[in-house]
Order: structure tokens, then sequence, then C-alpha cells
């Protein structure tokens, strides 16, 4: 790709049980890591990766993360408003879509945050996207090595980059690390109303047009109040 995309989608519209009791009081992204609530941690990235807009998705508590998000100029936010309806992880990005362009764009989830290695991970992103081959690349994180995170992975790469999604029964040495370009291709006759990512995903790689980036750096899953102490310590552990 030769520009890295000016415009991105940030998913923040989820309820965030897992991070109960915190998000008795406020959305999930606005939980803070590090002293930074997780969707500045997120915007910040995309704002030194060139980003000029994001669309943000709201639903639960949405008028607290509108004040917070309110000030915010660099990238400029568009709020995306799915208070009516939660439109899932797949609906949420179709809904915001005539405001993310003809151009293949940044999504990435709003409680996503990552240590990046010697070159950020979303230059490196933009420089692998290649929309001749691909609807969508993922960036991947190991399964092991990765902070917070115990499930079973999401995705084996083939050599070319192509990804396999992993089978019930199957373990796989790849998590999907919550950020991705995206082509406005890869909405083509998507479903109406709530549908999720995945399912638009596994098309992508029915067609072989699914690809993945291995992330450089560390990966933390803060799905948990417990996670947040974990990613802290790491990152303090960087800065050093």
């Amino acid at each position: 790709m030769n520009q890295a995309p000016r415009r991105a989608m940030v998913l923040a519209a989820g309820l965030g049980t897992r991070m109960r009791p915190l998000t008795d009081t406020m959305p999930k992204p606005m939980v803070k890591v590090a002293g930074r609530a997780l969707i500045d941690h997120v915007l910040d990235r995309l704002g030194a990766a060139g980003v000029e807009r994001a669309v943000v998705n709201v639903h639960y508590m949405a008028e607290q993360l509108r004040q917070h998000l309110a000030g915010r100029m660099q990238p400029r936010i568009v709020i995306s408003d799915e208070r009516g309806l939660l439109l899932g992880t797949g609906g949420g990005v179709a809904k915001a879509l005539p405001e993310l362009g003809d151009a293949p764009f940044f999504h990435i989830n709003s409680d996503t945050i990552w240590i990046d290695g010697v070159k950020p991970n979303l230059a490196r992103l933009a420089e692998a996207f290649d929309p001749a081959m691909m609807d969508a690349l993922l960036l991947l994180a190991p399964v092991s090595g990765s902070i917070g995170y115990d499930g079973r992975g999401d995705y084996g790469m083939r050599p070319d980059g192509s990804l396999v999604r992993r089978g019930e029964r199957e373990v796989a040495p790849f998590v999907y690390a919550g950020a991705a370009i995206l082509a406005p291709a890869l909405f083509a006759d998507a479903p109406q109303g709530e549908f999720t990512l995945t399912a638009l995903f596994d098309r992508a790689a029915g067609r072989g047009r699914l690809h993945g980036l291995r992330l450089e750096g560390l990966w933390m899953h803060v799905g948990t109040p417990e996670a947040i102490a974990e990613a802290e310590a790491a990152i303090r552990a960087s800065a050093n």
C-alpha cells in the first residue's frame, strides 16, 4: 500500500461486562491503563500513524464517551451513534462506511493495546497491505507470550500470509490483536443490522483474501480488572 490510511474505525460500543465492577460506572474504553484511558492509547497511536479522521461507535454510556472525546483534534472524531441498536462488530462498521470513504481504512478495537517493536505496527500494516490480494490484513499476536490472553488462538498462517481459521477442537498459534486494515470491498453484500466481523473474515478467508501480519513487540489483552496491573507492569518495564 503506497499511502497509509487517513481514516479509521474504532469499536467502542461494547458492554464491557468482563471488566465489571469498573464498567458499572464507565464504558470500558474509558478504563485507565498506565494513567490513560484505553481509547486514548488507541487514538494516540492512530494519530501518530497519520490518521486524520476516526469514526468511533458508541452505545453503552455513550454520552460519557462522547464528552470524553469532544476535545480531541488529532485525529478528528466522528461519533457513530448506536444507542438505538447495538449492531455488533460487523454491523457497526457497515453503518459507518459512509464516513470511512472509498479507500482502505484502519480498524481497531478500543481496548487493544500493545508495546511496539522498532517500527510501529500500524505503519507495518500500511506497508504490507496489498488491495490487489487482500480484503483484510489482520494484526496477529502469538498466543504464547502475549499478556492476559489464555485462549486457544484464532488463526494459522500460510507461507504467503493468508489465514486459516482455527477448527473447533484445534489450537492455533495466532490471536487477532484487534487491529487491521480493511478494504470497503470486504463489506460487499454484507448482512443488514447486527452481525459479526468474523463472518466477513471467514468469507474473505474462503477466497484467499484474508491475510495476517505478525505483531512485533508485546500485545496485551486487557479484558478484566486483573489484567490491568499485568499490562501496567509490562508498560513500566518497557520504559526502562
